[in-house]
């Protein structure tokens, strides 16, 4: 999973940002119960959720809550507007494709681990684990609506190297919480994974929220 910036792509981030604010006026309105207008907090995600193929997950977490507590308890909160889907060791821009070790232990484990790696000695990169025990699979969080760029991503979530293993629907620092309703989404090929050859660089597991 060698990801290469795409914060060059001004278009779709553009679009991605529009597409974020909606999503997220419409997450807030959606908290309004019908019956006297009482708020419904949207539960976090569960196991279940995350126990399925990652390009599944990938897509059905657009429109999704990802949250982080800060140590001094503000949480900071963004729609989720772009992901990633890594597949097994056969999927050869994965990094599990090499096997199992130190770095991909995690990735073993059942879904809703976080998967955290550094890249250009800057930035921490935020995945989840998906899919069930000794298949290595995870989604990688490429955008949310408050910052887009998976390094940018773990820049403002303050990610580092604690986070590794962290079970999100247990975690009282990270989670993902549910949203009313699927969103809709366009599909490409993943950024930066021409080193996985034309068969694994060419399928179509970047998914990006459409505008509503």
């Amino acid at each position: 999973m060698n990801v290469l910036s795409s914060f060059c792509e001004r278009d779709i981030e553009s679009c991605l940002f529009q597409t974020a604010f909606l999503l997220l006026e419409k997450r807030e309105s959606s908290y309004l119960c019908k019956n006297h207008g009482k708020v419904d907090m949207s539960p976090r995600l569960t196991s279940s959720f995350f126990e399925r193929d990652a390009r599944k997950v990938a897509p059905e977490l657009l429109g999704k809550i990802l949250v982080r507590r800060l140590d001094d308890g503000t949480e900071l909160r963004g729609v989720i507007v772009e992901t990633e889907a890594y597949f097994g060791e056969e999927d050869k821009a994965c990094h599990a494709s090499k096997g199992r070790t130190a770095r991909t232990e995690v990735m073993y484990d059942a879904g809703g681990k976080v998967y955290v790696y550094f890249i250009y000695g800057m930035y921490w990169l935020l995945n989840v684990v998906t899919g069930f025990k000794g298949h290595p699979q995870a989604v990688l969080i490429r955008g949310v609506d408050k910052v887009l760029g998976p390094g940018r991503v773990g820049k403002w979530l303050q990610l580092d190297r604690s986070f590794y293993g962290e079970d999100v629907t247990l975690s009282q620092r990270l989670w993902i919480e549910n949203s009313q309703g699927l969103v809709e989404y366009n599909t490409t090929p993943r950024i930066g994974v021409e080193y996985a050859g034309e068969e694994w660089s060419l399928k179509p597991w970047r998914f990006i929220a459409k505008m509503p």
